[in-house]
């Protein structure tokens, strides 16, 4: 892929939303015993943080997930489905313990949990053509991770997608296992989505954060921050990297 364009009917449906992008390349996602306390502090600090989004004890009037709901509300869904923040803040209210999974994984999941944002990072080895955000047409080929079918998108719903289908459905709620990370991946995309000046403050902060530790945990540096707007909607993948 050479690049992330959000397409005009994203725009069209969320004109003031912001789409930050983030690439990296040479990562080692490989489990390393040598940070795996390191990693699992990193967590625990995390969902520590994530009590700030956690202050109604009816977990669906908390403000971020309230955003995120309503958010969901304006497009064609499946059944169930939520944003990732969503999830994860509701395993924190529940006082369930993260573990560590592999690295990068467990630097996301910080991140979502530290921020109060969804985080989403594919493979970009694995995307075929370039990678964009938009309404689906109805019936791109989507396999989620972890199912043996396909799962095939709806029509208005609001994907990631490249030349072979759905990357990732309803925004950040579910990944295709075709563009999965695993423990091999090396070349990588970041998203962080939000919609209104909020989640916009806390999403630029979350990203630059996230640069900060990709480059701790695997020595690499990252692109800079593509803020993506109706204005300036594609991120170009630099020729320096």
């Amino acid at each position: 892929m050479k690049q992330v364009t959000v397409d005009s009917q994203f725009w069209e449906l969320f004109p003031d939303a912001q789409i930050n992008v983030l690439y990296a390349n040479g990562i080692d996602n490989h489990d390393n015993d040598s940070n795996l306390e390191e990693r699992r502090q990193l967590l625990a600090t995390a969902t520590k943080e994530a009590e700030k989004f956690l202050t109604n004890e009816t977990f669906r009037l908390n403000t971020v997930v309230d955003e995120w709901r309503k958010t969901f509300q304006q497009f064609k869904k499946k059944k169930g489905a939520r944003s990732s923040i969503e999830a994860l803040l509701k395993r924190a209210n529940q006082g369930r313990e993260f573990t560590p999974i592999e690295p990068l994984v467990d630097v996301y999941n910080s991140i979502s949990l530290s921020y109060g944002v969804p985080v989403g990072i594919e493979d970009r080895n694995k995307i075929a053509g370039d990678m964009h955000l938009g309404i689906a047409n109805g019936g791109e080929s989507f396999q989620p991770v972890g199912a043996e079918g396909d799962d095939p998108a709806l029509e208005g719903e609001v994907i990631y997608y490249d030349d072979e289908g759905a990357v990732c459905r309803c925004l950040n709620w579910r990944d295709a296992q075709r563009t999965m990370l695993t423990e091999d991946s090396q070349d990588i995309v970041a998203v962080i989505e939000a919609t209104n000046p909020a989640q916009i403050n806390r999403a630029n902060e979350a990203m630059a954060e996230l640069s900060k530790l990709i480059n701790h945990y695997f020595g690499v540096a990252t692109s800079q921050v593509f803020h993506l707007t109706k204005d300036q909607p594609t991120a170009e993948i630099p020729v320096n990297m």
